[in-house]
């Protein structure tokens, strides 16, 4: 595929506001984590939860749009200069050819919950306030972002439960390749709800104590929430060294079961080999792999399988950023492609937090402490229940 240019991105989660507190916990191997005590939840579990996202306002002509999620959104938009880098391509282009394309799994299901505590005793009706098209509708988040950003071309939302927001740069990439945009605004958004946290406690899935990715003892996930943002363009013919490029796509459906992976990952190496044979690079030149490595014992035996199978045991440097923002489920793929940009501007192989045993079954070359080394290629691993598998190359421009 033709390479593509990350002209501008931004995460938000809990490790903070922006690129740079990112930047900083990945480099200390901080963590957001904390005790949960979201809502009216009572769960022996920690939770990545984003600071502010209740303090946020929506404009007035936007206010049908309020929830949670959208909050988090506009949050997250107003950091790192992004609104304005969108506004600067949209006068360039025009704001008709700018795609909005964005993923979230449980959307503003929150402001349903809330709904569903106030409805009428007699009837059993929701609030006459309730706003499900602008608020539940995974759709919603689009329309949001893409109204907030003044923009008029295409805009869907992807909900492929954990791989949503890394398959959106696959639709983004072939609207570009078919013409029909000039730049696409793609990521994703996910908060915190009761359904994800008790859906996951029911599954017997929530750790107790914050996540350890690949660990020996590792027991389960922590859930977070997250937004991340990148705008999308056709790389230029002059492009800065430490220009961040989308170099390959790859996806697969292994279709196991409808929560559990495939148990040698064969979905998972599919997703792999395509995105290797679209940048047109070999295993070898992966400098590092951002795990999908959610901490369950049955996710991170298959991801570390399917590894092994494509790169070779314990050849490729690996780790996953879970156990710093907890699982932001349909965010997790946008948050941690901005992770990877991050890591190859810096040249920073971000070291597992929490993770202090690797798993000896798990051949891979885990990484448990941050170093500096320069990267040019990295491969970022989105995978969702149902054997949604999503994988990223990213590439620095000197790597061309």
């Amino acid at each position: 595929m033709q390479a593509l240019h990350l002209s501008h991105f931004t995460a938000t989660s809990a490790i903070g506001h922006g690129l740079a507190p990112a930047l900083d916990a990945l480099r200390a191997q901080r963590s957001g984590l904390t005790p949960c005590d979201f809502e009216s939840a009572v769960l022996d579990t920690w939770i990545g939860r984003v600071s502010g996202v209740d303090d946020e306002v929506l404009p007035s002509d936007l206010q049908a749009f309020d929830c949670r999620n959208n909050r988090l959104a506009q949050l997250a938009l107003r950091q790192d200069g992004f609104l304005a880098a969108v506004q600067a391509v949209a006068a360039r282009v025009g704001p008709q050819r700018i795609g909005v394309f964005l993923g979230t799994s449980t959307a503003g299901i929150l402001q349903t919950e809330q709904a569903y505590q106030h409805r009428d005793a007699a009837t059993g009706a929701l609030p006459a306030d309730f706003c499900y098209p602008q608020t539940h509708n995974p759709y919603s988040v689009a329309d949001f972002v893409r109204r907030s950003c003044a923009l008029s071309g295409p805009a869907m939302a992807v909900s492929t439960a954990c791989s949503s927001s890394a398959k959106v740069f696959a639709s983004a990439q072939r609207m570009l390749a078919a013409g029909l945009i000039d730049a696409a605004v793609v990521g994703g958004v996910d908060t915190l709800c009761l359904t994800t946290l008790y859906g996951f406690h029911s599954l017997g899935l929530l750790s107790s104590s914050p996540c350890r990715p690949f660990d020996a003892a590792r027991s389960g996930i922590s859930i977070g929430e997250g937004a991340a943002f990148v705008l999308l363009e056709r790389a230029p013919e002059d492009l800065p060294a430490d220009a961040v490029l989308l170099r390959g796509l790859g996806e697969s459906s292994d279709a196991h079961h409808m929560s559990s992976p495939h148990p040698e990952g064969l979905g998972a190496q599919l997703a792999m080999q395509q995105a290797l044979r679209s940048a047109g690079l070999e295993p070898g030149d992966i400098d590092y792999i951002n795990l999908h490595g959610t901490a369950t014992q049955s996710n991170d035996a298959a991801e570390g399988l399917a590894v092994q199978a494509v790169f070779g045991p314990h050849a490729t440097r690996c780790s996953s950023t879970k156990g710093a923002t907890g699982h932001t489920l349909g965010a997790a793929g946008g948050l941690e492609a901005v992770f990877c940009a991050l890591a190859l501007q810096y040249g920073l192989v971000p070291g597992g937090v929490h993770t202090a045993v690797r798993d000896a079954r798990l051949d891979v070359a885990y990484q448990l402490q941050s170093e500096n080394l320069p990267l040019r290629h990295v491969l970022s691993n989105s995978f969702g229940f149902g054997g949604t598998n999503c994988s990223l190359v990213l590439g620095r421009g000197s790597a061309l």
